[in-house]
Parts: C-alpha cells; structure tokens; sequence
C-alpha cells in the first residue's frame, strides 16, 4: 500500500486524494475534540485515549511496518515534546473554557500559523485567490468563537478570557506540529513508518499524567465508561491525525492544513445533530462561510 501512495505524489490522483483525507481528517477531529471534552475530564479523556493509542500501536510499529533507520528516529523522537505541548495546551484551554468557544479559536489560529510556516520550510505559496479564501474561512470561524462567547451560558466567564489565550497558543502549536510532522512523513521512505511510530511514541506521556490525577480525585470517574471512551477516541485520532499527515505527504502541507480547518462545521453540526444544541440563521452562516472559504482556498489552487 506505501508503495501505491507514494507513486501518487505529485500527481491529480494525488491531489485529490489529499483533498479527500484532509477532510476526512476535518471530520474526524471534530469528534475526537468532541470526546475529549465530553463528560469526562480531559485530563482523563486525553490520558484514556493515548493509553489505547500505546497498546494498539506497539504491535503495528514492532511488527507490521519496516523500522525506521538513522535520522528517522530523530525525526520520530522530536515529535514527542511537540505533541506533548500540544495536548497540554488543549487539556488546560478545555479545563477554563468552553468547547464551542475554545476550539473554533484553536482551530482558527491553526491553519494561518502552518500556512506560514509551509512557505518558510517547503517554499509553499498561495495564490491570491488562496489567500482570500483564508480571510474568508477564518472570518468564519472567528466570527462562531466571538458569537458562542457572547450567548454562552452556565460556565465561568471570568475564565474564558485565559482560556482563549491558551486557544490561541494552542492554535499556533496545532501550525507547529503540522508543518513538523509533514516535514517527517516526507522524509521517512515508508510513511506507514512514520505513522506507527509516531502514534507510539506521542503517546506515551498522557496515560502517567492522567493515572496521577485519577488516584488524587475523591469522586473518580468509572474505569469502564473512560476506557470505552478512550478506545473509541484512539481508532478516531488514528484517522484524524493519520489522514492529514498523509495528505500533507501527498500535496501542499498549506491546503491541507486549511481544509481541515472546515472541523469547525463538523463540530457545530455534531453538536446541533448529536446533542441537540439549538444553531439558528447566524451560526448556519458563519458555518457556510467557513465552507465557502475552503471552496475558494481550493479553486484557487
């Protein structure tokens, strides 16, 4: 299969298959940012799901794809501190703020920084017209973060101030370990390599972190509810996180990026469809202007 994937590089099959895994990815993270602030602690949620991530990656790595060799172990081992600042960031912004005004702002910030950030590593530019639909999508989504702040209801709003910094640190590490992690599957011969092993190695933090807090709590969570939880979030990161990196192997590491920026929509419709939260006129239309600004962002390809 690695084989196949990568004779597409550089090719319209290939793009539109990055396309297709960028949003897939867009999806899918939406539901994964969606179980890690669900009824759990995201301490606990974040430390159940790499748990999984550990045990369903180890026999993969070990086993079923080729090791990786030299410099690749060094491009493997830097993304753990990355990703560890990372999940540390969302689980403190999702401890103070909340989900429907923090992610969008995580999210938001995301795409802008990686942008950036393709142009000074890969040479990747965008064309104007790119840019517009840039402005576009991310008028969308920091238009939804600025509505659900005003009218939400029954959290701490005297926290949703540090709570949104910490989304926009967060957004810049989303950029961060994006364009690290597509440098890293684009130097790795076999991505499927890549792959395994990072899954492995990023999470092996969470799960100590989360069994510390665990033991300090009086009333804790049940241990089946958080471990179900956790398997379901682990099989939905694999394709999240996985879909993107491939796509960023496959075409622009920009493009991918803001594509899967469009979780914003999931994440709002999951919540209208799943749970029932009312949308209304304005929220459909800042949900259609972040479509509308991946549209351009593509067309102008």
């Amino acid at each position: 299969m690695s084989d196949w994937l990568i004779s597409l590089e550089g090719t319209e099959a290939g793009k539109t298959l990055a396309l297709s895994l960028a949003l897939l990815a867009a999806l899918l993270h939406a539901v994964f940012g969606a179980l890690q602030k669900g009824r759990f602690d995201p301490w606990l949620s974040r430390g159940a799901i790499d748990g999984w991530l550990f045990v369903l990656s180890l026999p993969i790595a070990l086993f079923l794809v080729p090791w990786p060799q030299g410099h690749e172990w060094l491009l493997i081992l830097g993304t753990l501190p990355i990703h560890f600042a990372y999940k540390m960031g969302v689980a403190l912004s999702y401890s103070r703020g909340a989900y429907t005004v923090v992610y969008p702002v995580v999210r938001g910030t995301g795409p802008l920084f990686a942008v950036l950030g393709a142009y000074a590593i890969f040479g990747e530019t965008f064309t104007g017209m790119q840019w517009l639909g840039m402005a576009v999508l991310l008028a969308g989504i920091f238009g939804l973060a600025a509505y659900n702040l005003i009218h939400v209801r029954g959290v701490g709003r005297a926290t949703l101030v540090p709570a949104l910094w910490l989304a926009v640190g967060t957004g810049a590490l989303v950029a961060l370990y994006t364009t690290y992690d597509a440098f890293g599957i684009r130097a790795t011969p076999n991505p499927f390599t890549f792959l395994a092993w990072f899954f492995l190695v990023t999470a092996v933090d969470f799960p100590a972190i989360a069994f510390l807090r665990y033991r300090s709590m009086s009333n804790p969570p049940a241990l089946g509810g958080l471990s179900g939880r956790g398997l379901i979030g682990a099989l939905v990161a694999y394709g999240s996180f996985g879909s993107v990196m491939l796509a960023t192997r496959l075409d622009k590491v920009g493009e991918a990026a803001v594509l899967r920026e469009t979780s914003t929509v999931f994440a709002a419709v999951i919540g209208w469809v799943v749970l029932k939260e009312a949308v209304g006129p304005r929220r459909l239309a800042l949900m259609a202007l972040i479509a509308l600004g991946a549209v351009i962002v593509e067309l102008g390809a």
